[in-house]
């Protein structure tokens, strides 16, 4: 019975600002719940954040405490202060219990840029690649649960070596570690195995790529009360970033295309020549903006069906309000619980295609 309650107390991981499913902090083996269905990967995985599991008489043991403490609520949890603070910023519902360092991430970070760059100039081309391959077939492997890098197939897509949504920002946040470089949520799905994303990691930590680092410094701000230090936008004609936009607008590029086919809608009925005519359009072209419906749920703690029947103008503000901060070189999870404000300029329309 003492182990079927404690599985009861769960907490949300996103709670903590930690990627990952649901969980109670109960013992993970033997039980009914939710923690049952944990793999040994699953276990692994949350334990590197600094959350180990805790044993039956561990359970019991806590369980007890909390029959005895009188409080209404209790979420009995093991926490590795340690681990927790190896994997980035503490979360702030933990930064009563967990001292982290004082941070220095702007600096630190370009000065791991600059390191791993300066090795990879002494080095020939295709020591260069093997370099930065290897390293990403290690933090694939850490990731995974391989017992080492030579057991990732470079060439082999990533979504068939196992990885999801919430594996992919976890390989994403190790790399940013290791290299210093800014990367994309994403970057795991735009670059889908070891060999390329190791190339796009190669051009960033060269300077050969638009991979956003870091600057060693922040802007000054006693020049102007406002800075601008990241920026993330959509438009149409496939712009999905500032850098995307400047080449667009530079080489002039014709930003209008065909009606979506991935909507459903039956465009030859909704086309009608008369622009008086009721119910239709008289033209079979626009400004559409054709992955607005790739958004990862998960990844902003929504489920599938929330994320349905959310407005797409909504989960685009989500996605680049997410990019800014990372482009700025800010953790936004660092910025939970701070005095941080939120401005937004919206219109009142719906979104219409």
């Amino acid at each position: 019975a003492g182990n079927a309650c404690l599985d009861a107390l769960a907490v949300h991981r996103r709670a903590l600002g930690l990627p990952g499913v649901s969980l109670a902090w109960g013992p993970w083996s033997g039980v009914a719940g939710m923690t049952g269905t944990l793999t040994e990967a699953e276990s692994e995985r949350i334990a590197r954040h600094g959350l180990p599991a805790i044993s039956p008489e561990q359970g019991t043991a806590l369980f007890d405490a909390a029959l005895s403490a009188g409080h209404a609520a209790v979420l009995p949890v093991r926490l590795d202060p340690a681990a927790v603070v190896a994997h980035g910023d503490v979360p702030a519902l933990l930064r009563g219990l967990v001292r982290g360092r004082v941070r220095r991430a702007v600096v630190a970070r370009s000065a791991v840029t600059a390191g791993l760059a300066q090795r990879l100039s002494t080095l020939g081309g295709d020591e260069r690649r093997a370099v930065v391959l290897e390293l990403v077939r290690e933090q694939i492997a850490v990731v995974l649960g391989h017992e080492g890098g030579s057991a990732v197939d470079p060439s082999r897509a990533f979504q068939d070596l196992g990885f999801d949504s919430l594996t992919a920002v976890e390989l994403r946040n190790r790399l940013r570690s290791v290299t210093g470089l800014q990367l994309p949520a994403t970057v795991v799905f735009d670059y889908p195995t070891a060999r390329a994303l190791a190339g796009f990691l190669l051009e960033g930590l060269l300077g050969t790529e638009s991979v956003v680092h870091v600057p060693e410094v922040l802007p000054s701000l006693t020049d102007d009360p406002v800075v601008i230090v990241g920026m993330a936008c959509r438009y149409p004609g496939g712009v999905a970033s500032p850098e995307d936009l400047w080449r667009l607008v530079a080489d002039g590029v014709d930003a209008v295309s065909d009606f979506p086919a991935d909507r459903g809608w039956d465009v030859e009925s909704l086309y009608h020549p008369d622009p008086d005519h009721t119910g239709t359009s008289y033209t079979r072209s626009g400004g559409f903006l054709h992955t607005a419906g790739e958004f990862d749920p998960e990844f902003f703690g929504m489920s599938p069906r929330e994320a349905l029947a959310t407005d797409a103008q909504q989960r685009l503000l989500l996605e680049t309000s997410w990019e800014a901060f990372e482009r700025a070189g800010i953790d936004p999870v660092s910025l939970r619980g701070s005095r941080t404000g939120v401005f937004a300029g919206v219109m009142y329309a719906d979104y219409a295609g």
